[in-house]
């Protein structure tokens, strides 16, 4: 365990463990808000208003999961950057991956641009939300949720999602998973704070096998544009083959369609 809080780096030396809250996010945000260092985290058994991108609803239901939220304060490695939220994203889908195949040993992937999973099928999701001043990044909330255990999906997830336990076919230890992603998120948010983005790019690589190649749309103000992804650039957007040019997709929803 010495090994592990090394790699941590601080992240979880202060953990707020709920039963059950709307969102870990919007508890860490007020946590930040009222001067909370870098590294609280917000563990809740259950969340009665999770979220996803877009404002999607996350699936929370009690025992089922991982729904955590981390308080980061970035230094000027990354907050000037294009997107520092969208690097951080980047960094925790490899280093929750990465945490996934450690424990488990399941063929983790990631999905561009914020989902991890196995067979294509959601394993993982982060929220990454950024709270600027004035121009200038105060903090950023990294929340992601983990499907642990075999649960009752709604009609409109059951066919896209999936959890350790479904995979594997017996359960995993909470506190252990949670100890492997948070030293893995310390080791990759090292990275970044370090400008070694090559390293996190050559990570994404490895583990986004599916993605070169991949037939992606989305909508654009020309309406639903297609096309191949091929890789993504060192700010974490998606580069997509369209006809002879190379799109950057930074936003949006993009959907994998084969």
């Amino acid at each position: 365990m010495a090994r592990v809080s090394a790699r941590a780096r601080g992240l979880g030396r202060h953990v707020y463990w709920l039963d059950s809250t709307g969102s870990t996010n919007d508890v860490a945000a007020r946590l930040a808000e009222s001067g909370a260092g870098e590294g609280h985290m917000v563990v809740a058994e259950m969340q009665t208003a999770g979220r996803g991108r877009h404002g999607r609803v996350w699936f929370s239901p009690p025992g089922a999961g991982l729904y955590v939220s981390v308080i980061m304060r970035p230094a000027s490695a990354i907050s000037g950057e294009e997107n520092p939220a969208s690097l951080l994203t980047l960094a925790a889908g490899v280093a929750i991956a990465e945490a996934v195949r450690a424990v488990t040993g399941l063929p983790a992937e990631i999905k561009w641009p914020n989902d991890v999973v196995v067979g294509m099928r959601k394993l993982a999701g982060i929220l990454t939300e950024a709270a600027v001043q004035a121009g200038a990044l105060q903090f950023i909330v990294l929340g992601f949720g983990l499907n642990l255990r075999t649960a009752a999906y709604p009609p409109e997830l059951s066919a896209r999602a999936t959890s350790i336990e479904a995979e594997t076919g017996r359960p995993v230890d909470l506190a252990l998973m949670l100890a492997e992603i948070t030293a893995s998120l310390g080791d990759r948010y090292a990275d970044l704070l370090a400008g070694r983005f090559d390293a996190i790019l050559g990570a994404w690589r490895r583990i986004a096998a599916r993605v070169p190649g991949a037939r992606v749309e989305w909508d654009s103000p020309r309406g639903v544009v297609c096309g191949l992804a091929e890789d993504i650039d060192r700010h974490g957007a998606l580069l997509v083959r369209v006809g002879t040019k190379l799109e950057r997709v930074i936003a949006g929803e993009v959907r994998w369609v084969g």
